[in-house]
């Protein structure tokens, strides 16, 4: 009973002014970690519009940044480097998927515990659409497909879609930034459907939600992209690389993990993108004929090019879209000979003059020829160490990243 006695008396005194008092003056309570000398809540969120957001740490992943994200698209190419960027500094990602239970799983270790968060959606269901967007205070739009199947047209996917986000996510009354990842080249004068139809999604998401941000990036090189990886397989199977026209069509290719970093910085900034339509191109301007160089020179392989006609090309491309929605089976998803591509390779693809770019967003961009390449290596014949160009055997000790 005495020690019962003891200890309620030192509660009591405990909870006294004068007891609480004391203790602030021998143990500060201050906003700063022990030793640090830079304050415990800090974060390059943006101040205008989302200053209320509660966030603490020092930006790593097991920080809170405030930042909740819903990321359309997420599962995609462009998708797994956004919510890498997000999750390294410590948001939480709300990731809506349509297909298996294991499209999303790769996902799951870019976060913090309970940081990535599948959620099953169906595009086509308003209701399940606000159900993913209900506990986020931003959304990504990365959808887009540049084929179509018998289910989704182009204007379905890359227009109908990203208008329906843009109206609901003003409807929410929550979400403070909205991006919206649109193409470079999107136009309503292109001769692409994929860019016409990118283009309208950009005058109805800015009409729907006017503070959207756009992005239009370039084609992307990287490792899961559908450009180098595309030729290095043809070009292994078949022995060449098809050119449509002669390869002098001039293109601005952007390392893949540029344009999400490029993403997060839009996000994170003091409100200047708000409203704005930013074009990310890569540093340097190449032909497809000079792409396709820095391809074969990768997976060293002797370059060999058969030049395809833009009339050819496109009647060999044409088939598939007649017959897509007229026989009664799905059609192989096109590769090198898509129709809209080739239609798109008639213009030239480059960024803008006066056009708001990387540097806008404080960001310099990587030159594609060394690391952003340096996966077309597995594709090497015998080898990281050889390939059909190789005529003798190279010293192990000469490989990078290589010690006995």
């Amino acid at each position: 009973m005495q020690a019962i006695s003891r200890r309620l008396a030192q509660q009591q005194s405990l909870n006294s002014p004068s007891s609480i008092s004391s203790l602030k003056f021998i143990y500060p309570l201050s906003h700063h970690y022990c030793g640090a000398d830079r304050p415990r809540y800090e974060s390059t969120l943006a101040t205008r519009g989302v200053g209320h957001l509660v966030r603490k740490g020092t930006g790593g992943r097991s920080s809170v940044s405030g930042i909740v994200a819903t990321v359309f698209g997420a599962t995609g190419f462009l998708g797994r480097y956004v919510v890498q960027q997000l999750a390294k500094m410590g948001s939480q990602v709300l990731v809506p998927f349509r297909g298996s239970e294991d499209s999303p799983r790769h996902l799951k270790l870019m976060g913090d515990l309970g940081q990535i968060v599948p959620m099953k959606y169906n595009p086509r269901d308003e209701s399940s659409i606000k159900a993913v967007m209900a506990k986020a205070n931003v959304v990504l739009n990365l959808i887009g497909r540049e084929y179509e199947t018998r289910n989704y047209s182009f204007e379905e996917v890359n227009h109908s879609m990203a208008e329906q986000l843009a109206t609901i996510a003003k409807e929410h009354g929550g979400i403070l930034r909205f991006i919206q990842v649109s193409c470079l080249g999107a136009s309503s004068s292109s001769p692409s459907r994929f860019l016409r139809a990118k283009a309208a999604a950009e005058e109805s998401v800015l009409k729907a939600f006017p503070e959207a941000t756009i992005l239009r990036p370039a084609g992307m090189i990287g490792t899961e992209d559908r450009i180098m990886n595309t030729w290095a397989h043809f070009a292994k199977k078949y022995g060449f690389v098809p050119l449509f026209g002669d390869g002098s069509t001039k293109i601005q290719p952007v390392y893949v993990v540029d344009v999400a970093a490029g993403a997060v910085s839009a996000l994170t900034d003091d409100g200047t993108s708000i409203g704005k339509v930013y074009e990310l191109g890569g540093p340097e301007i190449f032909t497809v004929h000079d792409l396709a160089e820095i391809m074969f020179d990768m997976i060293r392989e002797w370059p060999h090019y058969v030049k395809v006609p833009f009339p050819i090309a496109k009647a060999i491309s044409t088939p598939r879209e007649i017959l897509l929605n007229k026989v009664p089976f799905p059609l192989p998803t096109p590769s090198i000979f898509n129709l809209d591509q080739i239609l798109a390779l008639t213009q030239d693809t480059v960024v803008s003059e006066n056009a708001l770019t990387f540097n806008d967003l404080g960001i310099a961009p990587h030159k594609l020829k060394g690391y952003p390449v340096e996966f077309l290596i597995s594709y090497r014949k015998g080898g990281p160490q050889f390939g059909s160009t190789v005529s003798e055997k190279v010293d192990p000790d000469s490989f990078p990243g290589f010690s006995r």
